[in-house]
């Protein structure tokens, strides 16, 4: 079994917004899937699907992004999943925008989201795909940039990555982390 976590805010006030771009992915694997409605458990959102064969949990914390340990940690917990079985799908300023970047483990690079996780974890040795949202413009405030929505020209660029992340996830389910580094990691093409 592998879980897929999306991270972003719940609620409607969020929806659409540069941090939730992890919960736009997982939401387009579901719909993919044909998934049932999400159930509540373990202060998340859960969807049990199949992709290629595997049984697959698609996890969207509702603890918000900076408290998304405390969701992702009792579900590892519970169902007792090595750490190369987890993907977690968060936004990333430092890659352009619908950029995707997969790594087996490393750091946060400050995305607070990840900064939970690794807490409650106690470690980093799981795969995160990231997803570019570029950098704020100017001084703009970076609250106030992620919890933004995207400007019209960047909506097409986003929408491409959030498939392409899906796309990469089946993969990484199917072929393992290397091969999805290898084929995903580059620009999208044209």
């Amino acid at each position: 079994m592998k879980l897929v976590i999306g991270l972003g805010n719940p609620g409607a006030k969020y929806a659409g917004t540069r941090h939730n771009v992890g919960f736009d992915a997982l939401a387009e694997l579901a719909k993919r899937c044909s998934a049932e409605k999400p159930q509540n458990k373990h202060q998340a959102d859960i969807q049990d699907v199949m992709i290629g064969g595997e049984k697959v949990l698609l996890v969207a914390p509702l603890t918000y992004m900076n408290l998304s340990g405390n969701a992702v940690w009792p579900l590892v917990n519970f169902y007792q999943v090595a750490a190369e079985d987890i993907v977690v799908i968060c936004d990333d300023m430092n890659l352009p925008t619908g950029r995707l970047r997969w790594r087996p483990s490393g750091s946060a690079g400050g995305q607070k989201g990840l900064v939970s996780i690794i807490q409650r974890l106690g470690h980093q040795d799981f795969p995160r795909l990231r997803i570019g949202i570029g950098r704020p413009p100017g001084k703009m405030d970076v609250t106030s940039y992620v919890l933004g929505r995207f400007r019209e020209e960047e909506k097409e660029d986003v929408e491409h990555a959030v498939l392409r992340a899906a796309d990469s996830v089946e993969y990484w389910v199917a072929e393992g982390i290397k091969p999805t580094m290898t084929q995903f990691n580059r620009p999208a093409e044209a």
